[in-house]
């Protein structure tokens, strides 16, 4: 019986020097989860790794005794190597926080993971709206955009514009369905039609048999409902079609700067998109860009999923600095991250919400006319812009059980 009574103080005496070890733990392990050779590569990728290290190089973490280490994998855009590689890196590699994230369908099946092993996503690349909707989790926040936002600002504009009859082209998984239902919401909302659309795989080289679709049904507006590749693949063969010079106009309801890059001024001309990031913006975006464009082999300046990857861990890392050390308990780091403020100079002030939906502005952009641009990457006019609280979801409409009603 003694050795049973002191093997239990024993115990408990390890239990409360663990704990207090555990308060003072200042390792941290980052996994960017993103698509290193697909559609998305330009816009996350090798980009998204960089960001993530200049966030840690910028923090100061290290002249505190910190020790971070970072690591990337490519999930090919496939749910089922994600989870995969997910499990293996919290189970072995005991990796405390998710980056990036690219692609919906990938997004929505890490999320779950996330939630069950109380680790930490901070998701940038993605863009369904259900992260901090039905599917939303206290072990996640959504950074950069989503699909209720894009419509709500893209969608809207257009229709006050004119363009009221709209047809879908719409990458066939879970981004393109959560776009378009978002987007027709706001169209109808706004007094406008959707009168059809078709549905494409993902990773499309083929567009015509779609366009030809979208021509013939005479809408205003083709509203793409895809993203990266596919949408630069469709833009281009539209113009093959002379679907802009016949009177319809290209909704680029999901556009980055990398996609404008490829296509070039000449073709992108025009273009009305929505996005939360511009290198171009002022003093701050303009520095880190310029560092990061220098950092980057083919000194691309960088997206707005590669700019959230650096906000978001800004803010990670002064949550744990101000916690005194890593807890390696996910939806407690998460909590002390909504309760502080958000500030850096890619994104300004903003605030994570119950839901996990990280609020700030959404720009609305026009692609500039080759003679308008004055030099590489100087790509976009500003059109307007939308507070953060007017631009995502608002917390009276949400399905998420962390919302209080």
């Amino acid at each position: 019986m003694k050795h049973r009574i002191s093997a239990l103080f024993l115990g408990t005496a390890l239990a409360l020097a663990a704990g207090g070890a555990m308060a003072q733990d200042k390792t941290v392990k980052i996994g960017v989860l993103t698509d290193n050779s697909g559609l998305y590569s330009d816009l996350g990728g090798a980009g998204s790794t960089l960001a993530a290290q200049m966030a840690m190089e910028d923090s100061g973490l290290a002249a505190k005794g910190w020790k971070i280490d970072i690591i990337s994998a490519d999930h090919q855009n496939k749910p089922d190597i994600a989870t995969t590689i997910a499990r293996q890196w919290i189970d072995v590699e005991k990796v405390d926080i998710f980056m990036d994230v690219l692609n919906s369908g990938v997004a929505l099946a890490v999320n779950n993971l996330v939630k069950e092993k109380n680790s930490i996503m901070i998701n940038t690349g993605a863009a369904t709206s259900d992260l901090t909707n039905a599917q939303c989790s206290p072990n996640t926040i959504h950074w950069v955009y989503d699909t209720y936002m894009l419509a709500n600002s893209t969608g809207q504009a257009l229709v006050k514009a004119g363009g009221d009859t709209w047809y879908f082209l719409t990458a066939d998984y879970a981004f393109g369905h959560a776009l378009e239902r978002d987007t027709t919401a706001v169209v109808v909302k706004s007094g406008g039609k959707v009168i059809g659309g078709v549905k494409h795989p993902l990773n499309s080289s083929d567009f015509s048999s779609f366009l030809l679709q979208a021509q013939a049904s005479k809408a205003k507006i083709i509203g793409m409902a895809n993203a990266g590749g596919d949408t630069t693949n469709t833009i281009k063969q539209a113009a093959e079609f002379g679907i802009v010079a016949g009177g319809q106009k290209l909704a680029g309801l999901l556009l980055f700067i990398t996609d404008v890059h490829s296509l070039g001024l000449k073709v992108a001309q025009g273009l009305n998109f929505t996005e939360t990031f511009y290198w171009d913006l002022n003093d701050g975006t303009r520095a880190f860009s310029k560092r990061f464009s220098e950092r980057m082999k083919n000194k691309a300046m960088p997206s707005m999923v590669q700019a959230g990857v650096y906000s978001g861990l800004v803010h990670y890392f002064k949550t744990i600095d101000a916690m005194g050390g890593n807890p390696h308990d996910g939806a407690k780091v998460v909590a002390k991250m909504k309760e502080l403020p958000t500030d850096d100079a890619l994104f300004g002030q903003g605030t994570i919400r119950a839901d996990g939906r990280k609020i700030h502005p959404a720009y609305l952009f026009e692609v500039k006319k080759p003679a308008e641009s004055k030099g590489p990457w100087d790509y976009y006019k500003l059109i307007g812009t939308t507070p953060g609280e007017q631009a995502f979801r608002p917390l009276s409409e949400s399905a998420c059980p962390l919302v209080k009603k």
